[in-house]
C-alpha cells in the first residue's frame, strides 16, 4: 500500500511539480483544495506525511499546524521560502518535524520525505513488542505515549525515538550524534536546531507528568536520561 503525501501549497505550480515528483518515487500524494479547511481535510485523508507552506490563504500554515496538531502526530514538513531562523524554530516549536526552504533541489525533499517516513513508520515494526517502565512512567511504543498517575502525554514520532534512545542507554551519556544518527542515519540535510528543539518538546511534555529533570544535558557532550529513584526495564 502507498504512503500519501497532502500537499498544501498555494502555488499551483510548486504543488504539481511536488506531487508530480514524489509521485515518481512511489508515492501518493494529494494536493489541497480547500484553504479555509486545511486541517478538516488533512485528519479525513489521513495521510502518512504532510507538506505544508507557511504563507497561505486565509490562515497561515502555522495556524494549520497547530490546528493538525491538535487531533494528530502526523509527520509534518514545512517547505517555505520565509528562511529565516525564527520561522524555523516557531515551526519547530509548533510541532513540525523539519523544515526546507524555497527554493530547494527536488533530490533533497526526497531525501528529507523519505527520511521522514522511515523513521516515523519503520523502527515501530521493529520495536513495537517492547514497552518500558521509567521513573514509574509507562512508555508505550506502539502509541508513541507517556503515562503515569498524573496522566498520558502524546509523543510525535521523532520526539519518541528520541525519547527510546535516551530510555534504552539506561542513565548513560547518549552523544548527540548517536541521537542524530538513530533518527536520520546521518542524514547531512538535517538543521542544528533540530534535535535541541525536539528535546525541548519532550521535557515540556514530561513536565507534565510532574518529570521536570528528567533529561539532563551535559554541554559539549549529549544527554542523559536520569534513572535515580526508579526502574527501567521493558514491560
Amino acid at each position: 500500500m502507498k504512503q500519501t503525501v497532502f500537499i498544501v501549497e498555494d502555488d499551483q505550480t510548486i504543488a504539481q511539480v511536488i506531487s508530480d515528483k514524489l509521485t515518481s518515487w512511489g508515492l501518493e500524494c494529494v494536493c489541497v483544495t480547500d484553504f479555509q479547511n486545511v486541517s478538516e481535510q488533512c485528519l479525513a485523508l489521513a495521510p502518512q506525511l504532510v507538506l505544508m507552506d507557511i504563507s497561505l490563504p486565509y490562515f497561515n500554515g502555522f495556524h494549520w499546524c497547530q490546528e493538525i496538531r491538535k487531533q494528530s502526530n502526523v509527520p509534518l514538513i514545512f517547505i517555505s521560502s520565509a528562511s529565516d531562523q525564527m520561522n524555523q524554530i516557531m515551526a519547530m516549536n509548533l510541532g513540525a518535524d523539519d523544515f526546507i526552504v524555497k527554493p530547494f533541489e527536488l533530490e533533497l525533499l526526497n531525501a528529507k520525505v523519505q527520511a521522514l517516513l522511515r523513521r516515523s513508520y519503520e523502527y515501530t515494526n521493529e520495536i513495537n513488542e517492547n514497552n518500558y517502565t521509567f521513573a514509574k512512567t509507562q512508555f508505550d511504543l506502539e502509541k508513541n505515549t507517556l503515562t503515569n498517575q498524573q496522566g498520558t502525554v502524546e509523543l510525535t514520532p521523532t520526539e519518541a525515538k528520541i525519547f527510546l534512545v535516551l530510555v534504552k542507554a539506561k542513565g548513560q551519556l547518549v552523544p548527540k550524534s548517536q541521537i542524530v544518527e538513530a533518527l536520520w542515519q546521518d542524514d547531512s540535510f538535517i538543521d542544528n536546531n533540530t534535535l535541541a528543539v525536539n528535546l525541548t518538546r519532550i521535557r515540556k511534555k514530561l513536565a507534565q507528568l510532574g518529570l521536570t529533570e528528567l533529561i539532563k544535558t551535559v554541554k559539549g557532550k549529549g544527554y542523559i536520561l536520569e534513572e535515580s529513584g526508579s526502574d527501567q526495564l521493558p514491560l
